[in-house]
Order: C-alpha cells, then sequence, then structure tokens
C-alpha cells in the first residue's frame, strides 16, 4: 500500500536587495513582486547601504538578488576596467560565485549635472570645462558613495585635472540644494526623475570616463534567475525614469508604482503591497495627509519594537561586558590605557563600514549584526564611568570595610560598586541615549527601526517620512534620558549626585 502524499516543502523565501536610492527601490519591489507572482517567495530588504553592504551581504548568502550595475560590478567589485560583455563579466564573477542576469534594458551611468543657467552663465557644456579657471570656484555637492568608488570622484578627478575639493552631500538631498544655489555642481544618475523637472545640464563626459552602467540583476550562483526572465529588456532608459518620477514626483509608494508596471506587462499576481516586502514603503499620494498621518502610519509599533529591542538588547550586553571590563581597568592600573584605549578607538570606525565588517563576520544582515554594532558603540561611556566612579570612590571607606574583615572582592561588591552606582548609571544612561540615535543606521541592512522611515525619505528627499522617523526617535530619546534621571534619583535615594 502506498502512504499518504506528502507535499514538497516549500523553498525558503529568496531574499532580494536595494540600495538606498529611489531606483533600486524600485527595481527591487518590481524583482520581489515578479518572484511572488511566479509562485517563488520572496521577501525585499529594502535600502541596504551602500555597494559594498550589499557585497559583503551576497558574500554571505544574506541576501539572495538585487539590482546592480555593469560599471558598479567592473569597477567598484571587480576593480577592472573596460565595458565587458555580459558573458566574459560572468566569467569574472565565477571564482566569487556570483552570476550577473536578466537586463533589465537601460544604461544609467553616472553624470555630473548643473543648473542650466548658471553652466551658461560660466560656458560650462563639458566636465572638462571644471578645470577651467574660472569653474574653480564652484562648489561641488557629492554623493558620499561617489566621493569614495573605484569609478567615483578620486579617478574622475585624475582623468579631468580637477582641483575642486568637493563636500559630502546625501543623493536625496541633492537636487534640492543644487536647485537653492548652495552647491553648483551634483553628480546624478542619467535616469533621475528631476533632471528634466529642475531644468539641469548634464555635463558631457568629453573623455569618456564613465563605463556602461547597464542594469542587471546581480545573484548569488545558485539563484534560479527563469522566473525573472519576464523582465528582460522590459524597461528601457524612458520608462525607468517614468517609474522614478511617480515616487519622487507624484508620490506613489515604491510597491504600487512596482504593480502597475507590471500590471501593464501581464504579470498576473502583482499587486501593491506584494507579500514579503519589509521596510517602509513609501506612502500611496491617497493616503499622504500630512506628518500626523505619517507618523501615527500602521508600522508605528511595528518600528518602536524593533528600535527599543536594537536600544536596549545591546545596551543590556554592553553593561554586562562593560562594567567588568571597567572593574578591571581600575583594579589593574598599568592595563588601564590599554583597556579604556580600545573602547575609545571602537568608537571612532564609521557604522557603514562596521556593519559590512560584521555581516562578513555573521554571515547574515538584519538584527544580529546591528545588536554586536551597538553593544561596541555602547561600551565606552559604561567603561569609562565604571573606572572613574570606583577611582573617586572614597578610600577610607575601603580601608574600613577592608578592617572589618570583608575581602577585597566584597568590598568591592558591598561597598565600592554602590559607592561609584550614580557615575555608573550615568554612563549607562549616556550609552542608552546615544543608543537610540545611532540605532537608526540600522535601518542600512534591514535591522528595521525608525530608521527605516528615515532612509527611504531620504531616498526620495520626501521631509515628511524623514520626520516621521526622527520625531519618534527624538520622543524616545528624551524617555530615557526622563527614565535615568528618575533611577538615579532613586539609586541616591532622592538625593542629588551632582552628576548629569
Amino acid at each position: 500500500m502506498h502512504g499518504p502524499a506528502v507535499a514538497a516543502p516549500e523553498p525558503p523565501a529568496l531574499v532580494v536587495g536595494s540600495k538606498r536610492f529611489t531606483e533600486s527601490y524600485v527595481l527591487g519591489e518590481i524583482v520581489t513582486q515578479t518572484l511572488v507572482a511566479a509562485g517563488r517567495p520572496a521577501l525585499h530588504r529594502q535600502g541596504l547601504g551602500n555597494t559594498g553592504i550589499l557585497e559583503q551581504a551576497l558574500a554571505s548568502g544574506a541576501v539572495d538578488v538585487y539590482p546592480e550595475y555593469t560599471g558598479t560590478i567592473v569597477r567598484e567589485l571587480l576593480k577592472r576596467d573596460g565595458n565587458p560583455s555580459l558573458a566574459e563579466l560572468n566569467r569574472w564573477l565565477a571564482p566569487r560565485g556570483l552570476v550577473a542576469a536578466v537586463p533589465f534594458g537601460f544604461n544609467n551611468t553616472y553624470a555630473l549635472a548643473m543648473s542650466e543657467a548658471r553652466a551658461k552663465s560660466l560656458g560650462i557644456a563639458r566636465i572638462s570645462d571644471l578645470a577651467s579657471a574660472q569653474a574653480r570656484e564652484l562648489k561641488l555637492g557629492l554623493s558620499h558613495e561617489f566621493l569614495q568608488r573605484a569609478d567615483g570622484w578620486p579617478a574622475l578627478r585624475q582623468a579631468y585635472a580637477l582641483a575642486a575639493t568637493p563636500v559630502g552631500l546625501d543623493h536625496g538631498l541633492a537636487y534640492d540644494a543644487v536647485a537653492a544655489g548652495r552647491v553648483d555642481v551634483i553628480d546624478v544618475y542619467s535616469t533621475d526623475a528631476k533632471l528634466g523637472r529642475l531644468g539641469l545640464r548634464v555635463l558631457e563626459d568629453d573623455r569618456a570616463f564613465f563605463p556602461k552602467y547597464d542594469a542587471v540583476l546581480l545573484m548569488r550562483a545558485g539563484v534560479d534567475p527563469r522566473p525573472l526572465q519576464p523582465l528582460a529588456g522590459a524597461i528601457d532608459a524612458a520608462t525607468m525614469i517614468a517609474l522614478n518620477g511617480e515616487v519622487e514626483l507624484d508620490g506613489r509608494s515604491f510597491a504600487e508604482t512596482a504593480a502597475k508596471f507590471l500590471a501593464a506587462r501581464g504579470i498576473a499576481g502583482a499587486a501593491s503591497g506584494a507579500v514579503g516586502t519589509t521596510g517602509s514603503a513609501r506612502p500611496a499620494s491617497a493616503d499622504r495627509q500630512g506628518l500626523l498621518a505619517r507618523l501615527f502610519a500602521p508600522d508605528l509599533g511595528r518600528l518602536a519594537v524593533e528600535h527599543l529591542l536594537l536600544v536596549f538588547g545591546s545596551l543590556l550586553v554592553a553593561v554586562v561586558v562593560g562594567v567588568p571590563v571597567g572593574i578591571a581597568a581600575w583594579r589593574w592600573p598599568k592595563a588601564a590605557g590599554l583597556l579604556l584605549g580600545v573602547v575609545a578607538i571602537l568608537q571612532t570606525v564609521p557604522s557603514l563600514a562596521l556593519l559590512a565588517f560584521l555581516i562578513a563576520l555573521v554571515g547574515s544582515i538584519g538584527i544580529v549584526p546591528a545588536l554586536i554594532a551597538l553593544f561596541l558603540y555602547a561600551l565606552l561611556p559604561i567603561v569609562r564611568n565604571t573606572h572613574a566612579g570606583l577611582q573617586g570612590g572614597s578610600r577610607e571607606m575601603a580601608q574600613a570595610a577592608l578592617s572589618l574583615g570583608l575581602t577585597p572582592p566584597q568590598a568591592l561588591r558591598h561597598v565600592q560598586l554602590p559607592l561609584a552606582a550614580p557615575t555608573i548609571l550615568a554612563g549607562v544612561k549616556t550609552a542608552a541615549v546615544i543608543n537610540v540615535g545611532t540605532a537608526t543606521m540600522a535601518a542600512f541592512i534591514g535591522a528595521g527601526g525608525f530608521g527605516e522611515r528615515i532612509v527611504a525619505g531620504l531616498a526620495v528627499n520626501d521631509s515628511t517620512v524623514m520626520l516621521a522617523g526622527a520625531l519618534p526617535a527624538a520622543a524616545l530619546a528624551i524617555v530615557v534620558q526622563v527614565g535615568f534621571d528618575a533611577a538615579e534619583r532613586w539609586a541616591t535615594g532622592g538625593r542629588d549626585s551632582g552628576r548629569d
């Protein structure tokens, strides 16, 4: 007899990543909804920082596929030159276990742009014109990633012999800055929706510096690209500009824009808010009722829980580790400089660099590397205040405790630590308040929290969405501050500790 048929287990959801600019969000949604429509479970991790973050996420298996550009793959990931064919590019990627597939059908190259009126008054039409004497006083505002990329500012400056010193400016804010005259030249993508709307002049790349940036999907070698083949050649430059415009200029959500595009392509099952999408999708235009409506949107509770988990989960571990380290620094003065120096150095590591390293170390994105990063950033005030509190304690009280027969560990536990408690608690309070703000960076690796709204708002330069994330974070910082102040008063029996 044959037993009952056993249903095949559902394959694990493919994780689709996207970077933190409008086009990547939209393409990530299109990919996710296409997979869902084809019956393949998929999860969209939105706004995952920069290329380095996604490179580590792919290598660790935390992300399976994300939209990328051939020029970025060649210059930034492979550290090569040229414009290889897709077949040649995949030969270069094979040792890394990666595949570039499903070319969308458009080239989104980097470019430099400035206002038409300013360019006309100075006679600037080409990038090489920026090297002229009259152009040297221009203010360049370039995105932080462009300032560091192998195919960005360092090589561009050398190729064109440019002498300007640019300032870092988030891509989502650059258009308003150049329109207001705060900067003169910005880096842009050739499919940006605001280029025509703001009347900007794209400077000619007269020395052919920038490679082709054909939009493709970069995926791990084991991912089956067949469910995504309907997207091959489906998006030309004009279509991509229109899709970006629907989000940035018309206020549609990323999911709604993707669903509308797929419905027009006849891909059944695609719907706004596709199953598996994560992150704070930008609200549809019909739902944009001002700051209060966005502030108290349905995702507020989820984001608050995630933010609290990040802040207090990392803080708890920092207290458990930091207080003993501070005690060790006090107990063995010769080691104090080394211990305090190490935790101080951890504070200086750039957050995105630390997050990229931790993704590679733990092999995942999301809450685990975010908690580790926040724990490391919280150590300094706890260790330093524990050391300072014990160092400033009354020697007479410690000697009295020893003369009464207490052992040094007993004296530490029953006399010295209670005396140092207000200072230690002040360090914990400082770490908690700092972590409330720093936790917003966790959104860059898909860990959630109020940073999701801030990142989404930056991507489309929507101040309402940014404020809807920044205001709850600020309110939480105030609540944490007040809570710890009350705990300090309770710990000192209502007496003024004399410390902040």
